[in-house]
């Protein structure tokens, strides 16, 4: 029974063998003694137990089984260089398999079907856009800016502010006849006087440099003034002379090229040759550009005080000679300083103290009248002159003894005429009366005038 159960035994391993054997010869592959077989699982659990094993029997591993099939060498070298995650979760493709980056995406899949917003995108449509709609006023015929404009421009003389002549232009629709605005400025300005003139080269300068008009635009209005020059001479006989200051001055503002009067030299008319000579001589001479900058003389505010004085004493004294009121008058409103007229007051009644005769304080009065009637003169400039008088007699009268009683005959004129008030009038200073004892009165108190 020992015998036939060893016997059995024996026989069933070796068929075993010979049938593994035979197997491995079908599958193309030798089986070493040494070598064994190795079931791998793919489960989570156990993943990274297989690349510790893979890891251990190294090349000597030529079969493994994964789940229930064999994989090649090959095979499990590009298994070891996988990366995918070996933390066992499942994860899904991105886009849902519709690929990365530079792919066309899904099929019958349409992306962004509100419309290319990119204005660079090959298929941008602008009728894709929201519109914003916004009120817009028709643009207005020369004619009707001529209106407006003359409205804006005069107001500007007033007040001297650039910016609000751009915010007045920017509400009116002048996109292509931005020209007027030279045209009309200019005109304006000729009839003006001096310091209007310069306002006009300064809105001139600062309308360029906010590009609310080029130098295009300048230039076609200079050329409707040459076109102008006969009738616009009937008003302003030395037209030639003023279009040629403010040729030369745009052109040392940059508001003009400097080729603008070579362009303009074959003209015919001999006004418009007056104004191009006179321009080129202003830039050419010495300091030309430097000296351009105050074409149009200096303003009022901008000369100095004692200059200032000068020019009012030398009225006065002119006054006083001719006796010509209007004249004086002039001067003064010519000087373009309201503020500083109470120096004219001033000066008139100095000028009375000082000659102290019936006359002069007649002709004083007479000039205060009528500067007062015609607003050249206002009643806070007049008493503003006097009291610099009453301020100031203590030095007067060291020239002048009889001061105090010139001054007083001369307040009560005023008063009465209705230049002064009565409370002004309390306020003028009296002449201290000193007392004394002389030694051949007996000790008798008297007054300096006894």
């Amino acid at each position: 029974f020992f015998f036939f159960f060893f016997f059995f035994f024996f026989f069933f391993f070796f068929f075993s063998s010979a049938m593994e054997v035979d197997v491995a010869a079908e599958n193309g592959m030798a089986r070493t003694p040494t070598q064994k077989q190795v079931t791998f699982y793919d489960a989570p659990e156990i993943a990274e137990l297989n690349i510790d094993l893979r890891t251990q029997l190294g090349d000597t591993t030529s079969e493994l089984s994964l789940g229930l099939g064999a994989t090649s060498p090959s095979k499990l070298k590009a298994a070891e260089k996988d990366r995918h995650s070996k933390t066992g979760r499942r994860g899904l493709p991105k886009k849902g398999g519709a690929g990365g980056k530079g792919t066309w995406g899904k099929l019958t899949e349409v992306y962004n079907e509100d419309g290319v917003r990119d204005n660079k995108d090959p298929n941008y449509s602008s009728e894709d856009d929201d519109y914003i709609i916004s009120p817009s006023s028709p643009e207005i015929t020369p004619e009707q800016f001529r209106k407006e404009a003359e409205v804006i421009f005069k107001e500007y003389f007033d007040h001297g502010d650039t910016d609000e002549v751009k915010r007045s232009l920017s509400d009116l629709n002048i996109r292509n006849i931005k020209s007027e605005i030279v045209h009309v400025l200019l005109d304006l300005a000729m009839e003006a006087r001096p310091p209007h003139r310069e306002l006009a080269s300064v809105l001139l300068s600062d309308l360029a440099c906010a590009h609310v008009i080029n130098t295009r635009d300048i230039s076609d209005g200079f050329e409707a003034i040459f076109d102008q020059m006969t009738e616009l001479s009937l008003d302003t006989p030395d037209v030639s002379e003023v279009i040629g200051n403010f040729i030369a001055r745009c052109i040392a503002d940059d508001c003009l090229p400097p080729c603008f009067v070579k362009n303009h030299i074959n003209i015919t008319d001999r006004q418009c040759l007056d104004a191009l000579k006179r321009a080129s001589l202003l830039l050419n001479m010495k300091h030309g550009l430097a000296r351009l900058d105050t074409i149009w003389g200096m303003g009022g505010g901008q000369r100095p005080v004692v200059f200032l004085v000068k020019q009012i004493i030398l009225l006065l004294k002119e006054y006083i000679s001719s006796g010509d009121q209007t004249e004086a008058a002039r001067c003064l409103v010519e000087l373009e300083v309201p503020h500083f007229h109470h120096e004219l007051v001033y000066q008139a009644v100095v000028l009375v103290l000082e000659n102290g005769t019936e006359s002069c304080m007649k002709m004083v009065m007479d000039l205060l009248l009528h500067m007062a009637n015609i607003t050249v003169l206002t009643q806070d400039q007049i008493d503003r002159g006097i009291m610099r008088v009453y301020g100031d007699m203590t030095e007067i009268v060291l020239d002048n003894p009889h001061a105090y009683v010139t001054l007083t005959k001369l307040v009560e004129s005023c008063v009465t005429a209705g230049l002064l008030s009565q409370h002004l009038a309390t306020q003028m200073p009296q002449r201290g009366r000193k007392r004394f004892v002389s030694e051949g009165d007996g000790g008798a108190i008297k007054s300096p005038e006894d």
